[in-house]
């Protein structure tokens, strides 16, 4: 029934929820601002500029959304390079499920990030496909990210396992009819999962429930 497993790459690989969130509180505070966590979670999931432009809006900043853009990013790339760690269970659950489903990874992150996490923690052969939004038009919550994905992987959506820590990227992946699995992390703990089919504790958790739907 099911013929692959797909990764959201931010907040579910590896921790890097944390590390944006420090940096855009810290460009807020340099424009005398504080960021709240309702708009740090409606930017989760989301392309890298249409989640500044929600962030540069919501904070009336004097920045476009493509120039927030470059700023975060300049930033975020070397924590990208030296401070992406695995998240608790991924080497285990990509060893469980490694032969027996085709993977992918699907982040709302640029291509550039992508390749630099899955090249620092050494899986990049373990992917049968690598899909980030510089290649669609519309981010998560929109399903295209994933319909793209299940046609390279050449799935019907319905033989997909996604596994996504925000409720943007959960959306994204029911809409495009996907078998969903919430993983939050403790950044996206608060947000509403509810479109979710099953909402894990963590990535063994996960693991065992995949396991179970494959019995």
């Amino acid at each position: 029934m099911y013929d692959a497993l797909i990764f959201d790459m931010d907040g579910l690989m590896i921790d890097s929820e944390r590390l944006y969130w420090e940096i855009e509180k810290g460009i807020s505070r340099q424009f005398g601002k504080e960021v709240s966590e309702e708009t740090l979670w409606k930017m989760m999931g989301r392309g890298p500029v249409e989640g500044m432009r929600i962030f540069v809006q919501d904070l009336g900043l004097p920045l476009t959304a493509e120039r927030a853009t470059e700023i975060r990013d300049g930033l975020m790339r070397e924590k990208y390079r030296n401070e992406s760690e695995p998240m608790p269970g991924l080497i285990h659950i990509l060893d469980a499920f490694y032969g027996r489903l085709k993977l992918a990874v699907c982040t709302g992150a640029q291509k550039e990030f992508m390749e630099i996490v899955v090249d620092r923690l050494k899986i990049r052969d373990r992917f049968d496909v690598l899909q980030a939004s510089d290649e669609i038009k519309k981010g998560k919550p929109d399903p295209e990210i994933y319909l793209a994905a299940c046609t390279k992987l050449g799935i019907a959506s319905s033989q997909g396992i996604v596994l996504e820590d925000s409720a943007n990227g959960c959306l994204a992946a029911k809409r495009a009819g996907c078998y969903t699995i919430a993983v939050p992390s403790d950044y996206s703990r608060g947000q509403d999962f509810g479109c979710a089919d099953f909402i894990a504790s963590g990535l063994f958790d996960a693991e065992r429930h995949i396991s179970s739907l494959l019995d």
